[in-house]
């Protein structure tokens, strides 16, 4: 079985474990919505007017 030669660093562990936080900032693939023209996710229902596919899903 494999065994570290050197104990990991604080510094070296904790950017390690920040890599995951890091990515969840990073910016997410946003569309125009095809209703209102307002920037939603893609594949969801449309936050501000509640249309998805050209149909109304949610009562805003």
């Amino acid at each position: 079985m494999a065994v570290p030669k050197r104990r990991t660093s604080r510094w070296r562990r904790n950017q390690r474990r920040a890599q995951a936080f890091f990515a969840k900032l990073k910016s997410f693939n946003v569309v125009k919505c095809s209703n209102c023209g307002e920037f939603a996710v893609p594949h969801r229902a449309c936050p501000y007017c509640g249309y998805y596919k050209d149909k109304q899903v949610l009562e805003v």
